[in-house]
């Protein structure tokens, strides 16, 4: 440790005290952590050989007096509940997981009350009464069940205290205050059998009504000692929250009157190096973290990392910051508590129960899983590689299966192996049995982890950690016959995870200290980094979950968050009070989860700074480039052009292929340069292409019947009877085992019936009025070679046409488009510039249709044309080319001529060599 550290100021004090055999002492800290550190300053201090004095907890020496075993919070859950069937009438009774809801937060209330040593019933029957005056002025009518039954609540309180008071106090078990309160009571006792010389309080900062009893009434008995580590700075003023509680000791307890108050360090005011560096977001933190401890290396090759310590106001940085730390750190040791919740192994057991939950509440019998939840779980870093399941992922995208039974999915999996099959057994069985199963897949895991790995040994940790919570849900479920269903499984095993620890291995004494804020207690380093220092982080915010409003906790006198404030203050300064070297970093982002403003203990330092500390603030940001997107370029190489080839003159140009040009080159490139498509996903809700090519397939089909015959009134009726099976069997065809009976499926589903139903009325009216027509092919392939000696060789242009038809003996080509299309979309009034506007994307593509079909036309005219279903009161509408306000719809040589021209103007440029594909941003 450093020199002048609170603990060797201690061991120095007790070792040249004569009148104390070190050997016979009891010393009490805040903590179990400082122990470790103290035994090593004695051990530094001593000369001879000798035995250590006993080290100890404040909340074990507590319990030693009060002998009362302290149990964790769920078990004492399920002690209160088993006092709570007992006294509750049976029809008021609630379940176990409805009772959780408040049962936790009334323990907290019973806890505080108990610590402070409150009269219990004067505190309930407080509460009570502020409720009943608040609906003082509703009359006995008016009351309602809900506000009897809340009444009611505040009434039986009393009676839920006590009698649980008494039935934990029969088994020798409690929760903390519980065990303070009986410490007091116990304390005559504890003093007449104490046979140690003396019991040494150090290092503490706030003491609860009962800590202040037992420790005053030690030292009234000539048994104890305490020695505070406060600084002159907090304690002499009256204003500054570091020395809030000190100051109250001081000043009111009855030993300060004829005695010295021990200890007044002086260390605050000397020479400080504080920087204060803000930066954007966890990661942004991270690396300015990484940084300072690689400077720190380099600066001082033979520095020893002991006595610098990264203090985590909030713990979720805990993992960036083992990734982002340089490989020069020798040796680190982890003493927080890292939540067992936030790590990938928690969320595959949270996923587990998830899915199958929701398949239980989807009907047992069939046991079908949603999708999502399905590939949640098979796409979990931890087992994806061992339970063999991408081609599966594959089927369930590719066939857009939405909803999936059991039975589906152990029949698509081929030999599906023992991991396999116990994710996806059915969760039809006792609780128990569930959680040992859920422990199986967990051994599974582990006996697939590499034992050298560096990262399998962090996941091992993770994995050992959630281990532990599933043996203890395991041994709930053993001892306690209210767990009796899946929601009550789940619901204990999100109380315990919230409650787990992950537990890292290391060194205490040696090598970089990475620690939370209360593990900082009585310890003291040269280097401090300290994280998030933001409201809410550092000090943490105002939320408190009690029963018991503010004002009244102010009258009882019980803790507030400002007293909370407090102790985030002494926690804050003493990191700072003894160290050289102080890195204080903020997140500079006040929004996000993990935003704030920067805390009030910065602010606070720069307005009261002292003569010697040297104070500087820095914002720190990445470097952001001065173009925000860099565009795409791809030069068209050797092998390019020879693909560019092989589709120009094999597969040809389709119309959406050189539209696709058009509206973007790279995508051009990605699509049909190098075939690249976007990933297959399941369709969960139809999308609009989708829902177009249904549309197509359905007309289709309706019409085939009828080609190169001349459609009759009698024919549309037909039609018009087959649409609704038709559109189904396209549904099931297209979009596989897609849902289509509900949901916004079942409006997709009717918007196709509708849009086809429309088209089909207004197709008859018109043979109904003597309109003639004649369909001779439907979604046909066609194509041409285009020769013209402007291009640099011939090419092919090929591409599926939705509908020829011969109407009023005139040649018409149809293109359905499901989205809006309006005429003035396919309408131009000049042909410079055609190929260098999007906007004229579907002139080209029907253009391309004519100059394809061309040859077929054997002398009659022709016109091209969109069918828009978004649009069908517009009915057909024809290419037209504007020239002295009249309007040319029929196709002719001059209107192909002039689009051959600019249509070479686009082929040219994607077969020239020296134009890049360049991204359109």
């Amino acid at each position: 440790m450093i020199q002048h550290s609170f603990l060797e100021i201690l061991v120095n004090k007790l070792l040249s005290d004569d009148t104390i055999n070190i050997s016979n002492i009891i010393i009490v800290l805040p903590n179990k952590r400082a122990k470790v550190f103290l035994l090593d300053t004695f051990k530094s201090k001593l000369i001879n050989y000798t035995l250590a004095p006993q080290i100890i907890s404040v909340e074990d020496f507590i319990q030693d007096i009060s002998k009362i075993r302290t149990i964790d919070p769920i078990e004492l859950l399920f002690e209160f509940y088993d006092v709570y069937i007992n006294i509750t009438k049976k029809e008021k009774q609630q379940t176990f997981e409805q009772f959780s809801n408040w049962s936790k937060t009334l323990l907290q209330d019973f806890n505080e009350i108990d610590r402070y040593l409150l009269a219990p019933n004067h505190v309930f029957s407080y509460l009570q009464d502020i409720e009943v005056i608040k609906r003082w002025g509703i009359e006995v009518q008016d009351r309602t069940k809900l506000i009897d039954n809340y009444l009611e609540f505040w009434k039986m309180l009393p009676i839920y205290y006590d009698a649980f008071y008494k039935y934990l106090k029969n088994k020798k078990i409690g929760y903390q205050g519980l065990i303070y309160r009986e410490a007091v009571g116990n304390l005559d006792n504890f003093i007449s059998k104490f046979e140690k010389e003396k019991i040494i309080f150090a290092g503490f900062n706030a003491l609860n009504n009962a800590e202040e009893r037992i420790v005053q009434k030690l030292i009234s008995e000539n048994l104890a000692s305490i020695y505070w580590d406060i600084d002159g700075v907090f304690l002499n003023d009256a204003s500054h929250d570091a020395g809030l509680f000190v100051r109250r000791f001081k000043r009111t307890w009855p030993h300060y009157k004829n005695n010295p108050f021990e200890w007044i360090a002086n260390d605050f005011s000397n020479q400080k190096n504080i920087n204060i560096i803000g930066t954007s977001k966890s990661i942004g933190q991270a690396k300015i973290v990484s940084n300072l401890i690689s400077n720190l290396i380099q600066n001082n090759p033979n520095t020893s990392l002991d006595k610098v310590a990264i203090v985590l106001s909030e713990e979720n940085l805990l993992i960036p910051i083992l990734h982002a730390l340089p490989e020069t750190v020798g040796s680190l040791n982890i003493t927080m508590g890292y939540a067992a919740k936030n790590n990938p192994v928690q969320l595959l057991i949270s996923n587990l129960f998830k899915m199958h939950h929701n398949a239980i509440n989807r009907g047992e019998k069939n046991y079908v899983f949603y999708y999502k939840e399905v590939l949640q779980v098979l796409s979990n870093p931890i087992i994806e590689s061992y339970v063999n399941a991408t081609k599966l992922i594959e089927i369930i995208k590719r066939n857009n299966y939405t909803f999936i039974s059991l039975q589906k999915i152990l029949l698509l999996q081929e030999n599906p192996n023992p991991l396999f099959l116990l994710l996806f057994q059915k969760w039809d069985t006792k609780p128990v049995e569930i959680a040992e199963r859920l422990a199986s897949i967990l051994l599974i895991i582990k006996s697939n982890l590499e034992v050298i790995s560096e990262e399998d040994k962090l996941l091992k940790t993770f994995l050992y950690a959630i281990f532990k919570v599933i043996n203890k849900l395991i041994s709930y479920c053993s001892k306690n016959k209210y767990i009796d269903s899946i929601e009550t499984l789940h619901a204990i095993y999100k109380q315990i995870i919230d409650l787990a620890e992950v537990s890292f291995e290391g060194e205490p004494l040696s090598g970089l200290q990475i620690m939370g804020v209360l593990e900082s207690r009585v310890l003291d380093f040269e280097t401090v980094i300290i994280t998030s220092l933001n409201e809410g982080k550092f000090p943490a915010g105002k939320a408190i979950n009690s029963f018991i409003p503010f004002d009244v906790k102010k009258e009882l006198e019980l803790p507030t968050y400002k007293e909370k404030d407090a102790i985030f203050a002494y926690h804050f300064y003493h990191l700072l009070q003894r160290a050289k070297n102080v890195y204080l970093i903020y997140n500079t982002e006040s929004d996000g989860l993990d935003g704030g403003e920067k805390s009030r203990f910065i602010t606070q330092l720069e307005v009261e700074k002292q003569a010697n500390h040297d104070l500087t603030h820095e914002i720190i940001q990445p470097n952001v480039p001065n173009i925000a997107f860099d565009p795409i370029l791809v030069p068209k190489s050797e092998l390019v052009m020879k693909r560019l080839m092989e589709i120009a003159t094999i597969k040809g140009f389709s119309p959406s292929a050189l539209t696709t040009y058009l509206r973007n080159p790279i995508q051009f490139y990605f699509q049909r340069v190098l075939s690249i498509r976007e990933s297959e996903d399941v369709e969960e809700n139809i999308a609009l292409n989708t829902l177009g090519t249904i549309i197509h397939k359905t007309l289709e089909e309706l019409y085939k019947p009828f080609i190169n015959k001349n459609l009759l009134v009698d024919d549309f009726n037909t039609m018009l009877l087959l649409l609704d099976d038709e559109v189904l069997k396209q549904f099931k065809e297209i979009y596989k085992e897609g849902e289509v009976k509900k949901g916004k499926n079942l409006l997709a589903f009717e918007v196709a019936k509708r849009n086809v139903f429309n088209f089909l009325t207004e197709e008859k009216k018109q043979i109904e009025i003597g309109i003639s027509v004649k369909i001779l092919a439907l979604e046909t392939s066609v194509e041409r070679i285009f020769e013209d000696p402007r291009l640099p060789f011939p090419i092919k242009i090929a591409g599926n046409i939705d509908r020829i038809e011969i109407r009023n003996n005139k040649i018409r080509i149809i293109d359905y488009k499901t989205g809006k299309v309006e005429l003035k979309n396919v309408q131009i009034d000049q042909w410079n510039g055609l190929t260098l506007n999007i906007k004229n994307e579907k002139i080209i593509q029907l253009l391309c249709y004519a100059f394809m079909y061309e040859n077929y036309c054997n002398g009659m005219e022709m016109e091209v044309g969109i069918v828009s279903f978004k649009n069908m009161k517009g009915g057909f509408l024809p290419f037209g080319f504007k020239e002295n306000k009249e309007i040319f719809t029929t196709i002719t040589s001059e209107i192909l001529e002039n689009f051959k021209t600019e249509i070479i103007i686009l082929i040219n440029e994607i077969l020239d060599s020296e134009i890049s594909f360049e991204e359109k941003v």
